[in-house]
Order: C-alpha cells, then sequence, then structure tokens
C-alpha cells in the first residue's frame, strides 16, 4: 500500500477515535462526574495514539512534518463536522463551509509542486 494512502488511512481512524475522546462525553456523561469523563475519555485516547503515532511514523516516509500536519487537520474537521451535525445534533454552519475552504488553501500551499510529476 502506499504510504501517503496508508497514512490517510490511519489518520481517519485516529482522528474518529479522537472525536470520540474529546466530544462524545458532552453527550454521553454530560451528568458524570468530570473526572469519569476525563479516565473514558483517557481510554478512548489509547486508540487514536495506537493508529496516530504509525500514521506519523509511516507518513514521515514520504511527507514532511508540515505536510503531515496540514493532512492531520483537514481530516480532523472532515471527521469532526459529521460528528458534530449527526452525532451531537449540532447545527451544520455556514462557517464550516469557510473553514475547509481555508483548509483547502493550505493543502494548495501545503502540497504544491509536491506530486508534479509523480
Amino acid at each position: 500500500m502506499n504510504p501517503v494512502l496508508g497514512t490517510v488511512l490511519l489518520l481517519i481512524g485516529s482522528n474518529v477515535f479522537m472525536t470520540f475522546a474529546w466530544y462524545a462525553h458532552l453527550k454521553e456523561l454530560n451528568a458524570k462526574p468530570w473526572i469519569i469523563a476525563v479516565l473514558v475519555s483517557w481510554g478512548i485516547a489509547f486508540f487514536e495514539y495506537s493508529l496516530q503515532v504509525p500514521a506519523n511514523r509511516l507518513g514521515f516516509t514520504r511527507l514532511s512534518v508540515a505536510e503531515l500536519k496540514v493532512m492531520q487537520e483537514v481530516i480532523t474537521l472532515s471527521v469532526f463536522v459529521p460528528f458534530s451535525v449527526f452525532y451531537l445534533k449540532e447545527p451544520l454552519k455556514l462557517d464550516y463551509l469557510w473553514a475547509g475552504l481555508c483548509l483547502v488553501g493550505a493543502v494548495f500551499f501545503m502540497f504544491r509542486g509536491k506530486f508534479a510529476g509523480a
């Protein structure tokens, strides 16, 4: 498998766990003491790190750290928006589109010329 594709897939999985670790307790554990939410979130974050660390190590074979970071941010927003709309029932906002367009610009500037001729 292509290392960049493998990195993207691992980061998507990592971000699903990360998003649940950071935000699911707002819905599921809101009535529980905060320490319970912290412990549950740490348990979920273990799986996030189990995917994120190999993703970055694999990605670093072909990508710079800056490219990995921009990729991470794009994937984070791509996972977070559906999570917030469908799981947390937050309203879909036009600001998500504007943020996404800014990330498209970031991707363009970070990766321009990277795969030209590939």
